[in-house]
């Protein structure tokens, strides 16, 4: 069997300030773990030149890092001309990612979800636990074990949010907007030219479309810190996201599907939560 490969997107907009010590910390613990392999993309999503310059720097420093280690991993940037919102940017780093990989990703670049989980959901690529399942997503539940620090307001808004998202599309997923997904490259890649939301909804849409498709999910969950500084516009973006709901539902009735690569083989359904 093939050794999964993994291209991680890190979308970041304005994030001079957080990505560096971000991007250091992947770095780090990259270094202790040189399987399997993963690709860090970041894909700036047209921000100011002050951060961009900065982000950039820090995935040079990373880079170099790995390559003096000579380890496999490797740090690489993508630009977009002007800010297109999350989904955007996490498109142009898949269309951007090796072609080679097994797995593509998402993580969002405010450190939230540390490198120590990220790279304990990548070592689940090559477990038992990941046989028969393409869709490995995060999610913020407090179980024994783990650590879930999170503004109550935004819980809540977290929670009737789900509960609308599951109205719309019945994933049965505890939390579809947790900033960690990893989906196998063989039914993702044909999903590129179909997937079109640009902001906060592209995880709801790509879910919905996996669905479809037949894909099974497994959820895990992880540890998760706020700290703050979210671009999340408290009731603003509650209110698109609800009216996007009802508008993604309306425009995925009149999407067809590509058929996945040959490689894929996929189950006949998309469950919800599995906490093995």
């Amino acid at each position: 069997m093939e050794a999964p490969s993994i291209s991680v997107v890190i979308p970041a907009y304005n994030e001079g300030q957080r990505l560096p010590r971000f991007v250091e910390s992947l770095a780090r613990v990259a270094l202790l773990q040189p399987t399997p392999q993963v690709e860090f993309i970041v894909a700036d999503d047209g921000s100011a030149p002050e951060h961009s310059t900065l982000q950039r720097a820090s995935v040079d420093e990373a880079q170099a890092r790995l390559s003096a280690a000579k380890s496999p991993h490797r740090f690489t940037y993508v630009a977009a001309p002007r800010n297109g919102g999350k989904g955007s940017a996490i498109r142009l780093g898949w269309r951007n990612a090796s072609p080679s990989a097994t797995w593509l990703a998402f993580l969002d670049a405010d450190g939230a979800i540390n490198a120590e989980e990220l790279f304990r959901l990548v070592r689940m690529t090559d477990s038992p636990e990941a046989q028969g399942v393409e869709v490995l997503a995060g999610s913020r539940i407090l179980m024994a074990g783990r650590r879930v620090v999170r503004n109550l307001h935004r819980h809540l808004q977290g929670r009737i949010f789900a509960t609308l998202t599951d109205f719309h599309f019945g994933l049965h997923f505890y939390d579809t907007q947790c900033g960690v997904k990893l989906v196998r490259a063989s039914v993702l890649r044909p999903l590129l030219e179909v997937l079109r939301e640009e902001r906060w909804l592209l995880d709801v849409e790509l879910l919905a479309l996996l669905k479809r498709q037949g894909a099974r999910c497994l959820e895990v969950p992880i540890d998760w810190e706020d700290f703050g500084g979210s671009k999340v516009v408290p009731g603003l973006d509650a209110a698109r996201m609800f009216w996007g709901l009802f508008k993604l539902r309306r425009r995925l009735e009149g999407v067809s599907l590509p058929a996945p690569e040959q490689s894929a083989t996929l189950p006949a359904s998309l469950p919800g939560i599995d906490t093995r």
